[in-house]
């Protein structure tokens, strides 16, 4: 049985109406079920989409859009005449796998960090090159694409506008990173441990290799399938290769809290001048930022962000410091990922050689 799905008609978003294959490695994933969601919102012009994942998801029924469809394993043969393939997955079935999808001719999307490094590859967020006005210049044999780290992309645009309220001395940004971004296992993790201790029995520790929950963490334990210094690195590093040389460069911090979903992060800028808060509320506000505050009793909280691509933010002055403000600011990890990655995918089209769907 097909694994595919009808995703939409020809849309004007191609340009010529042309109609794509796709397929998501890891489409039983949080990110992989946030891809399939976003294509389907967005009219991505896809005939089909291949879901594809690992032994334990096979045969797996997944809802997108008005289809119900099998997970199927990922197959060398499962990319022929593929022109997209979004790598949702773990960075170890990326790094196997990604090599036959780019070997089959399909762009190469990649969600799960493992590509940084390959020659050529490219950090990308669509929003910060609109804010810079970069224009992206399509290769007909594109490397891969590597969808840059949601915590990358809400600091890059925040930082890029709040520079052009004013000259900014310095950032500092905590980011709290939720269990999500290490995938179901982390959410299952988490979980497990909160209702383990409500109950005085043994925490499970296999992701983590620490507690999580109730707690607070600025590392994991030595046995954690996972690294928060490699997560701050990775955010780091995609922060300055999507928000340029002239943006300002901030000191980053992440920590763990015991949050399932969605990203939040204390952001405190030290503008060379006096903060001109209106001026600053100005340039921060516009496409996919929102902000909120007293006047609607609102704030920005992962609650809040769950579900929506905007990220929220709110301005409170620093008592000690006329020169600095904080930046409350919260934002749906899963959802920009998949924003980001659709958009990538959307801006690849050029790429993909004139003919009909065989």
């Amino acid at each position: 049985m097909s694994s595919s799905f009808k995703i939409a008609a020809p849309s004007a978003s191609s340009g010529r109406g042309q109609l794509f294959r796709a397929a998501i490695v890891g489409a039983a994933t949080l990110k992989g079920k946030e891809v399939a969601e976003m294509l389907s919102e967005r009219n991505f012009p896809a005939v089909d989409v291949r879901l594809l994942d690992d032994d334990e998801s096979i045969g797996q029924l997944e809802a997108t859009g008005d289809e119900i469809n099998f997970i199927q394993s990922v197959r060398a043969e499962q990319f022929a005449h593929v022109d997209f393939t979004f790598f949702a997955a773990d960075a170890e079935c990326t790094r196997q796998n990604w090599k036959r999808a780019r070997d089959a001719g399909s762009a190469i999307i990649d969600l799960s960090g493992a590509l940084d490094e390959e020659a050529g590859a490219t950090v990308r967020s669509l929003w910060t090159e609109r804010e810079r006005g970069q224009m992206w210049q399509p290769d007909l044999q594109p490397a891969p694409c590597v969808v840059a780290h949601p915590a990358a992309v809400t600091l890059a645009l925040l930082l890029l506008r709040a520079q052009k309220a004013g000259a900014i001395r310095s950032v500092v940004a905590t980011v709290f990173e939720p269990a999500s971004e290490q995938g179901q296992k982390g959410m299952d993790e988490l979980h497990q441990q909160t209702v383990n201790l409500l109950s005085f029995q043994p925490l499970p520790k296999n992701v983590f290799d620490e507690q999580v929950a109730f707690n607070m963490l600025a590392r994991y334990g030595q046995n954690a399938q996972v690294s928060l210094d490699a997560t701050e690195a990775r955010a780091r590093r995609h922060y300055q290769q999507i928000a340029g040389a002239d943006a300002p460069q901030p000191a980053i911090i992440v920590l763990q809290p015991p949050v399932f979903h969605g990203h939040a992060m204390a952001i405190f800028l030290e503008m060379a001048q006096g903060v001109d808060q209106e001026r600053l509320s100005q340039t921060l506000s516009g496409d996919h930022v929102t902000l909120v505050g007293a006047a609607d009793d609102s704030q920005p909280s992962n609650v809040n962000t769950a579900g929506q691509a905007n990220i929220l933010v709110s301005l409170k002055p620093d008592a000690a410091r006329p020169s600095g403000i904080w930046l409350w600011a919260a934002a749906d990890n899963l959802r920009i990922a998949a924003v980001t990655a659709v958009e990538c995918a959307e801006s690849m089209i050029a790429t993909r050689p004139l003919g009909k769907i065989q």
